[in-house]
């Protein structure tokens, strides 16, 4: 279970008295609170590159600390808040730390799940900080439910590998069940139940699939089942196979899947160094994200994967756009999904301008 490593409260543009001493636990994992106050205050009077540090904290042995940019640690991410984490060290008993860390809104408890740090990489932070400099873009934060009276609160969850120690067994473990059930999925062994969606054909196993999914469940040993049986390949229609790959990923590994090539298509096009088109890049790429999330959702809501529906609505909800308000607004009708639609409300009445614009350009 994650520790509590204390909380910082940032007010006036500063680290507030009352929160400035050190405080934290010797637990290899644990979590530290960084509650920024007057936020549109610190947006409009920090220069970009200019951060606000939260108070020092123990974990893991070792002092840690939050750096929070409000207009973005470099130039590059001017239209974004930044987010960086430092280990505290005597330039005299240097060691060397290595860790697994993630920030997320303190509501975005699907980011906060131990498994969920199976699929992050460890990060030296010897003489280094790491973070997430392209943490939410601004305008988005502002239109979000995380920002309530001026006010969010960002989560920060450590785990900590004592690298010097393990010998004498120290180092944190990570839960492993997530990735040897993908394993599982991959290896195929054991499997006993196979689908065809668009002429893909994916094995899976019955009692994983059940345990997850009501409609499963019913599909392989319920009132469904009897058409199951006399069939060797269980036939899907109306979905794409990347869709029902990824279904099937997170009914294994409780992970949100990347949508295939997604990592691949942004990495090239970090790499083209065309400057001028970078914010058109970024933007077709949000929007691709989206229209895979839109669609993962109904998937969800399909096999009433009720953890991966809400993953996606937040997720949605977080990250509205004028291209796609609309098209969310119509989801969130059909499938149930109230605080998606109270953000594209919530959207539209402070983008109303540009909505109607894009609504008459289609």
């Amino acid at each position: 279970m994650s520790s509590f490593a204390g909380v910082s409260v940032l007010a006036d543009g500063e680290l507030c008295p009352a929160t400035e001493s050190s405080v934290g636990i010797t637990a290899d994992y644990g979590y530290h609170l960084l509650v920024v106050h007057d936020y549109l205050r610190t947006k409009e009077e920090a220069h970009t590159g200019e951060g606000i540090r939260s108070r020092p904290f123990m974990l893991g042995g070792h002092r840690w600390l939050i750096h929070y940019y409000p207009n973005g640690e470099t130039t590059n991410c001017a239209d974004f808040i930044s987010l960086s984490l430092s280990c505290l060290q005597d330039d005299a008993k240097k060691k060397h730390v290595e860790a697994k860390f993630i920030f997320s809104f303190i509501d975005q408890i699907e980011m906060q799940n131990p498994v969920h740090f199976a699929e992050i990489k460890t990060c030296s932070f010897t003489g280094c900080a790491w973070g997430c400099d392209k943490f939410i873009r601004k305008d988005a934060l502002e239109q979000s439910v995380n920002l309530k009276d001026d006010c969010f609160t960002i989560r920060c969850d450590i785990m900590v590998y004592n690298t010097e120690d393990d010998a004498a067994g120290s180092k944190a473990r990570l839960p492993d069940i997530c990735h040897d059930y993908n394993i599982l999925l991959e290896t195929e062994a054991g499997a006993d139940v196979a689908f065809e969606v668009g002429g893909e054909k994916f094995a899976a196993h019955r009692c994983v699939l059940a345990a997850r999914s009501k409609v499963f469940m019913a599909q392989l040993f319920g009132p469904m089942k009897e058409g199951t049986r006399t069939s060797s390949v269980i036939q899907i229609q109306d979905m794409e196979p990347k869709l029902f790959k990824a279904l099937l990923s997170f009914i294994y590994t409780d992970t949100l899947p990347l949508e295939q090539g997604q990592e691949e298509e942004a990495a090239e096009g970090k790499m083209s160094g065309v400057v001028e088109h970078e914010q058109e890049m970024e933007a077709a790429e949000d929007e691709m994200w989206l229209q895979w999330l839109q669609d993962l959702l109904v998937a969800a809501d399909r096999y009433d994967v009720q953890r991966l529906k809400c993953i996606c609505e937040n997720h949605l909800s977080e990250h509205i756009c004028v291209s796609m308000v609309m098209s969310s607004v119509a989801l969130a009708e059909q499938h149930h999904c109230q605080r998606l639609k109270e953000a594209c409300f919530k959207f539209i009445q402070v983008q109303a301008p540009l909505v109607s614009t894009n609504i008459n350009g289609i």
